[in-house]
Order: structure tokens, then sequence, then C-alpha cells
């Protein structure tokens, strides 16, 4: 007799795996941080990250036997990898060295906000009364968080870039991955990436200004785990649970990152939020969940799977 998971446990399983995703997520901004402690810049991490996790994405693609998407579909993934997805991790990354981890990284969450204008624009969406009310919330929150946050302006800005960047290749590639395995898609767009940065890095070597790849064993072990656990295990564990969860409960959990980020970067780094920024960093994830339960095509499973290329 074949047995059959009960459908309460296999949600809670579902919640599990998105939990450790988002926690997985939410730690990299600190990883990041070590990584830069350790010698690197902003190339060397991203060519180390995306490096490893392209071909061990690939490999496990393979060893599942995922169908590859055909050449015509392949190019706007390429193209969303090498563009959308190396300027979004440079503006991040760069961000991290001029604010602290836990406002990048509650800016960087206002992505729904954005996605969910960039569908009223572009894709006729209607912006309900319950959205408009939300994206008003996270740009009071946004507001409140610079405010009351540590940063420099070129790491606000940068990570607000991100979160726009964001939100056009979620937008975007919602379009260009329909019926794509997620697997697939995230393997070319790691590969994609690592191309451009390839390309950049020979560009600047020849310059006479090499990418600075980690110098310390703790610097590589925290670029490492920002490939192997912030971004394949991560991957993963989030499409695990999207699975069981659906697209909308997805989203909600996910919502956790933010918050692993800034419980992390406070007993890590030594980053105390003040009484603003709470209030800042609390307005703006009940905006996005907000916008979760409100709906729309920002948060169909083809965008919550891209949500997952962080």
């Amino acid at each position: 007799m074949t047995s059959h998971p009960h459908p309460r446990a296999d949600t809670v399983r579902g919640a599990a795996f998105v939990a450790l995703s988002a926690m997985a997520f939410g730690a990299m901004a600190i990883f990041g941080r070590y990584t830069y402690a350790g010698g690197a810049d902003v190339l060397g991490l991203l060519i180390v990250r995306f490096a490893i996790a392209g071909v061990v994405l690939a490999l496990i693609a393979i060893r599942r036997r995922v169908v590859w998407p055909r050449a015509r579909a392949v190019w706007p993934i390429m193209g969303m990898g090498g563009i959308g997805y190396v300027g979004q991790a440079f503006c991040y990354f760069t961000a991290l060295e001029h604010a602290q981890a836990s406002l990048v990284a509650l800016l960087l969450y206002l992505y729904p906000a954005f996605v969910t204008l960039l569908a009223a624009w572009w894709l006729g969406e209607r912006l309900t009364k319950v959205k408009v009310a939300a994206l008003v919330l996270c740009v009071a929150g946004s507001a409140v968080m610079v405010g009351g946050g540590r940063g420099e302006p070129l790491g606000i800005g940068l990570a607000l870039a991100a979160a726009v960047i964001y939100s056009l290749y979620i937008v975007i590639g919602a379009r260009f991955t329909r019926g794509v395995d997620p697997l697939a898609t995230s393997a070319i767009v790691c590969l994609s990436a690592t191309a451009v940065l390839t390309v950049l890095c020979a560009a600047r070597t020849l310059a006479g200004a090499p990418p600075h790849l980690p110098g310390t064993s703790g610097g590589w072990a925290a670029a490492l785990a920002i490939a192997l656990i912030s971004t394949v295990a991560a991957l993963l564990c989030f499409f695990a649970g999207l699975d069981r969860l659906g697209a909308a409960r997805t989203s909600m959990l996910s919502t956790l990152e933010p918050v692993v980020t800034v419980a992390l970067a406070a007993i890590t780094l030594g980053e105390a939020l003040t009484p603003l920024q709470w209030a800042g960093g609390a307005s703006i994830l009940i905006a996005v969940l907000w916008l979760v339960r409100a709906g729309g095509g920002a948060h169909d499973d083809e965008a919550v799977a891209l949500e997952a290329n962080q």
C-alpha cells in the first residue's frame, strides 16, 4: 500500500523549507561583510559566488534530468542573468560597503512595491485601494528607515537601485521564463552572470586593477557560504517550499529574510537599530504582506520563483 503524506504535514514541511531559505538568503549580507573583511572586493566576491553556484546548480539540474529550455527561450534568460542579475548584485553588495547591512536589506525589500507599480504601468494591472495604501506605507517606511539609519547617500542610493533593478528583473522574467523549470532558469542565470563577470575581471586585469579574491581562510569561508548556502541551498529550499505552499504563502514567509538580516547584523556586526528604524522596517514588512494578500501578477508562480534568485 502506498502511503501519502498528510496535507498538514506537507504544509509544515513546506513552511520549514521556506523558512530555511529565508534564513539562508537573509544571512547573505552578513557573509558579504566577512568576505570583504577577508580582502575581497565586490567583483571578486561576485565571481566566486556565481561561478560556484552556477556549476553546482547546473550539475543538480542535470542529475535531476531537468528539461532545459530551447534556444529561443535561453537568450532572454541569459540576458536576465548577464545584465539584470549582475547589475542588481553589484548595487546590493556595493551598498553593503557604504551602509548598514540591516538598512540595505530592508530597502531592497521595497521591490514588491516597485513590482506592483511596474505591473500596473506595463501590464495594465489594476491598482486597488488596498495596493495604493500598501504602497504609501512602503514609501513612508523607507523614508523613516533612511532617516533613522546609518548609511552614506551612496549606499542608500545603491540599495534602492538594487530594488528597482530586481523589480525589472522579476517583471520581465515572469514573461520570458513561463514554462521553464525554475532550477534550469537559476542555473542559466548564474552561469550567464559568471560569463559577464569573467569578461569584467579580464578587462580590469588588463587595465592593471585585477579583482581581489578573499585573502584569508575566513574570507573564503564566507564567500563559499554565499555561493553554497545563500544561493544553492537557499534556492533548493525555496523551490521545495514553493511546490508545497504555493506562491502567496511562500511570499508571505519570505518576509523573514530582512528580519533575519537585521537580527544577524545586530548579533554579529553590532548594528543596533534605532526605534525609528524598527518602525520603518515594520511598516515595510507589513506593506509587503498587505500587497501579497491583495494578489496580482507580481506574485504569480513564475514571479515568485524568480524572487528566489537574490
